[in-house]
């Protein structure tokens, strides 16, 4: 069997080189983190209060970006339905979700598409708000904690993508510290369990918020299994062009070499190169099967990589 030795900080390098959705959404999340502290520091150190820290106990920035269960509320800072799905409370919970992010998206990506993972992290995260805001509005036992209750954290919808790629694949086996191998089905499923255990326990609105990213990872596979995608039709933020809007070059490059004509491919030709890649495709995803996914080389892990960004 093949084996690829590789320094695990090397594989952190060339995974946040390659520029995928999945490397754009931690650094979005990290990003974000690192500047909601720098100016939490600020408002600190020159003393500046608001009514947020005396009515939610929190910054002026974390409340304006969080999403509230008071629904009046919501409608003063609709913007907060997206953007509490990437503000983390301390460095726990940022380790804790981008690790789980990390891990959980590369198996997805093995699979699936760099445009199906944005889609299930964002109408996850809008799927855990809405279960959480409907119900601290609907139960009882919630009632005295809507006017100040806000819900903050990418969980949501870093359990969306781990049900969804656990759902597609359920008998994907994974390596766990003090569990050995594990099937990716019975992950998921122990941290639904625990999160439905723990509503009592405290921080119900983030559990139940992770519920509601859970259900909408499980009901987007079922039906895309059915050849049915609920992303297409729903519109995501391109991610890709805002980062590459700051990120490019100040100098426009342009190409000037000729490029030599090419006859176009006959329909045996195509079909006869397309068959020839997905047997190659095929041959891979057995290899994972058998092997996991480190066992494959470079090339075969680029070649899967460019396969699942045309799915």
């Amino acid at each position: 069997m093949y084996t690829q030795n590789r320094n695990p900080l090397d594989e952190v390098k060339s995974f946040f080189k390659r520029k995928s959705i999945l490397s754009n959404l931690i650094l979005i999340n990290i990003a974000v983190f690192l500047a909601v502290n720098v100016i939490n520091l600020l408002l600190w150190l020159f003393q500046v209060q608001s009514f947020s820290e005396a009515k939610f106990g929190v910054s002026p920035i974390v409340y304006w970006l969080s999403v509230p269960s008071d629904i009046g509320a919501l409608l003063t800072r609709p913007w907060s339905i997206i953007t509490y799905m990437f503000l983390q409370e301390n460095f726990f919970h940022i380790f804790f979700n981008m690790f789980v992010l990390y891990f959980g998206g590369r198996i997805f990506m093995e699979y699936l598409s760099e445009k199906k993972l944005l889609s299930v992290y964002i109408w996850g995260g809008i799927a855990g708000a809405v279960l959480y805001i409907l119900s601290f509005n609907a139960f009882p036992v919630f009632q005295e904690y809507v006017p100040h209750s806000i819900a903050l954290g990418a969980s949501a919808s870093v359990l969306a993508i781990l049900v969804a790629i656990s759902t597609y694949v359920p008998n994907y086996t994974v390596m766990l510290i003090f569990f050995g191998r594990v099937k990716l089905k019975y992950l998921a499923i122990g941290l639904v369990v625990l999160d439905i255990l723990s509503i009592q326990r405290g921080n119900p609105g983030g559990h139940i918020a992770h519920l509601g990213g859970a259900l909408w990872g499980f009901a987007y596979i079922k039906l895309l299994q059915k050849g049915t995608d609920m992303g297409k039709w729903l519109p995501v933020f391109n991610f890709k062009k805002i980062i590459s809007y700051f990120t490019k070059s100040s100098q426009k490059q342009y190409d000037t070499s000729s490029k030599p004509y090419e006859r176009p491919m006959t329909d045996d030709e195509y079909n006869y190169h397309r068959k020839k890649k997905q047997v190659k495709i095929d041959a891979i995803l057995e290899k994972i099967s058998k092997s996991g996914y480190d066992s494959l080389s470079k090339e075969e892990k680029e070649i899967l990589f460019k396969a699942s960004n045309k799915k």
